[in-house]
């Protein structure tokens, strides 16, 4: 019970040290030329990007281990296309603090260590489904802006605008985030990043079936000519009718999403309710190996079944 007391301790000081360490890291801020440059160009990560420039020790060596792991520029493009104002090593070290705090809320409710392991699995998947949520928020907005956009564009194009001008009309008149991405593409190609390079960073950062489309039309017409505002004008159609098909199998969809999640959440929240309640009581069940096995049985077989849940109600389209 004493060494339980020592550890949870420890892992409380050590997520407060962290958290006011990342807190001292966002306030210091970073002035150096290849971060001020970030924020107009959105680059692959390598090694000359905004992660490179960390102070600190410890954000130095998770920088060298995910680049290393070859981890670090899928990561900078999963933060990019969240639009989180961080670096791969900040997210891995806000991801390990997680990781403890949950482990030491874990052993302060259930006072057993074995219980509380699935809690830090917990902690590990919370900044990465915030992060997911994040990307999945922000491509829905796209999505439901870029008909609009297009419209915009091809009547820009119609009344004498270039490509260029258009894009930056777009800019200053949409909102976010289509407004400041296709922003980032006209200070892209201002800086002298071509046409081709600027909108397939965009399709990187957005990772948009729909702007896939786009920017295919868009490169092929710089290419061969064509009746540009035309062509988007199909393609705005195509993505309205989408976005409407999208939408009714959402809402067709949205009570078995829901059965989903009530599924998998409902065991584990009785679970920590009876805990919390009569710990004496939910604790008979892991005094024995079989008791343990069964509680693991569980888990796993309740995770698969919220995963089965979410693949049969999602139908792309």
């Amino acid at each position: 019970m004493e060494l339980q007391t020592w550890l949870i301790g420890a892992l409380c000081m050590g997520s407060v040290v962290v958290l006011f360490l990342g807190m001292a890291r966002v306030l210091s801020g970073r002035n150096t030329v290849t971060n001020r440059f970030e924020h107009y160009v959105w680059r692959r990560g390598g090694p000359g990007d905004a992660a490179a420039a960390t102070t600190g020790a410890l954000a130095r060596g998770v920088d060298s281990v995910l680049a290393r792991r070859g981890s670090k520029a899928d990561l900078t493009r999963e933060l990019a296309r969240a639009d989180l104002r961080l670096t791969p090593a900040e997210f891995v070290i806000i991801n390990f603090t997680c990781v403890f705090a949950a482990l030491g809320l874990g052993l302060l409710i259930f006072k057993v260590w074995y219980v509380a392991l699935p809690f830090s699995w917990l902690g590990y998947y919370v900044p990465r489904v915030y992060l997911k949520l994040r990307q999945a928020r922000r491509q829905a907005l796209f999505s439901a802006q870029l008909p609009v956009a297009l419209n915009l564009i091809a009547t820009s194009l119609r009344s004498g605008y270039s490509l260029l001008q258009s894009m930056e009309l777009l800019s200053k008149e949409m909102p976010p985030p289509i407004g400041e991405e296709f922003g980032r593409v006209v200070r892209e190609m201002s800086l002298g990043i071509g046409m081709e390079g600027a909108l397939n960073n965009l399709m990187r950062r957005m990772d948009n079936p729909d702007l896939e489309l786009l920017v295919n039309a868009i490169l092929i017409q710089h290419q061969v000519g064509g009746n540009l505002s035309e062509i988007l004008e199909i393609i705005s159609h195509t993505i309205r009718e989408r976005v409407r098909i999208k939408g009714e199998i959402r809402v067709l969809t949205s009570q078995q999403q829901l059965s989903g999640y009530v599924v998998g959440a409902l065991p584990f929240g009785v679970t920590v309710v009876l805990f919390i309640v009569n710990p004496a009581y939910m604790g008979q069940l892991f005094n024995g190996l079989c008791g343990i096995l069964i509680f693991f049985t569980a888990f796993l077989l309740v995770g698969i079944a919220f995963i089965l849940i979410r693949k049969i109600v999602q139908i792309e389209v």
